[in-house]
């Protein structure tokens, strides 16, 4: 390969949540685990690869010159953005359908203020993104679950008769759609989002599609975005996205929102800048710019076969010697939702006692019930492999210590 993902590089004292978050912990982070382990860190969705070596030259570049004063994103900025989405999801966009969000979660919370009233629900699929929990319920709204179910094979389903119903229920007039979907894994199909926005229609409800993930799609599946669907979708969908989860680059924080009704549009953005906030950083741009190269596009090639073959390396190992365990490849995404259930259940283990041995021993994954998973964990995958089969070592032992 052309690009290095084997190294594995100190992220100690260098800004990073992902590792420093076991000395001064942070959002229900692992454990600090006991002494004689070093910690992998397998909760946090960040990756453990250094990110394209464009981008990083883009931000060295515009560092020599010394002035970092007041600026507009550049028209290369916007032709960046438009001919992604155009040769990648074959989505037609124009420039004022672009606007800039800090995080995807700013988008979020802008749009649950504009669309919603304090009272209101929201719904959101289950198992849900913790984020979208914190962003409904700190704005004083609540949450409006329909459970994803598995098929005989595992995959996770869309229940659309009791997405119908709880929507109904509740008067429910906004959707959180993640696609593809954190935790889960699945690339929602065509036909799977037609019959999803055909319940959003009839119930009269606008979506917010978290599409953030859109680029880390494995072989053999296709990521179709919700703009694209039909007209309804062109009036009643907001898209958000960014370049952060496919080139690592969470801390530069360079998300955007993509809305093609322009009443829709006008309404959002004006929140968004009335806060006064919400404003790029100007290496975000050049970051962004970068990404969305014919470089960018390569380094992303070789990225998505590594992260395969890690994925399928992690569920292979489970399926081998993990009994009671159950994991289904994920179709995009680098994120495993792991069900302990029925080991759980064997060997008379509560969640918490299992997660601590795992601590103990380094194994930094992350609480599954924190994405209303009972008996799950979610495990970041997006690291070197040497590391990863060092932690399913380490858990295969934790699990026979019980037997």
């Amino acid at each position: 390969m052309k690009y290095d993902f084997t190294s594995i590089i100190d992220r100690h004292n260098k800004d990073s949540i992902a590792v420093d978050a076991i000395y001064r912990p942070i959002w229900k982070s692992p454990a600090k685990p006991k002494e004689g382990y070093s910690f992998i860190p397998l909760w946090v969705a960040d990756m453990n690869f250094a990110t394209c070596p464009a981008v990083t030259e883009a931000i060295i570049e515009r560092a020599r010159h010394p002035l970092y004063g007041y600026f507009d994103p550049s028209d290369q900025y916007y032709d960046a953005i438009i001919k992604w989405h155009k040769k990648r999801n074959g989505l037609e966009i124009s420039r004022e359908m672009i606007g800039y969000e800090n995080g995807v979660h700013g988008l979020v919370t802008s749009a649950v203020q504009v669309l919603t009233q304090p009272g209101d629900g929201v719904f959101v699929h289950s198992p849900v993104y913790v984020g979208y929990r914190s962003d409904i319920e700190g704005l004083g709204r609540h949450s409006i679950y329909s459970e994803l179910k598995k098929d005989e094979d595992g995959i996770y389903r869309m229940d659309y008769e009791d997405m119908d119903r709880v929507i109904r229920e509740n008067n429910v007039h906004l959707a959180i759609l993640c696609s593809p979907h954190n935790p889960c894994g699945r690339v929602w199909t065509r036909e799977e989002l037609e019959k999803a926005l055909a319940v959003f229609e009839k119930n009269e409800c606008y979506v917010i599609s978290d599409e953030i993930w859109s680029d880390l799609i494995m072989p053999g599946h296709k990521f179709v975005p919700t703009l694209s669907i039909n007209d309804w979708a062109k009036s009643h969908v907001i898209t958000a996205t960014a370049i952060s989860k496919t080139f690592n680059t969470a801390g530069l924080v360079a998300s955007y929102h993509i809305i093609m009704d322009k009443y829709l549009r006008d309404r959002i953005t004006l929140y968004g800048e009335n806060t006064h906030y919400n404003e790029m950083n100007v290496f975000s741009e050049h970051a962004l710019i970068a990404a969305y190269s014919e470089e960018g596009e390569a380094w992303l090639g070789e990225l998505i076969t590594v992260l395969n073959d890690n994925l399928s390396y992690v569920v292979d190992y489970i399926h081998k010697n993990f009994d009671g365990v159950s994991v289904t490849m994920p179709e995009g995404t680098y994120m495993l939702f792991i069900d302990f259930d029925d080991w759980l259940k064997s060997h008379g283990v509560a969640q918490n006692e299992l997660l601590k041995k795992f601590h103990e021993v380094g194994v930094g994954v992350q609480d599954g019930r924190q994405f209303r998973g009972n008996t799950s964990i979610r495990m970041n995958t997006a690291l070197p492999k040497s590391l990863l089969i060092e932690a399913m070592k380490r858990m295969n032992e934790v699990l026979n210590a019980f037997d």
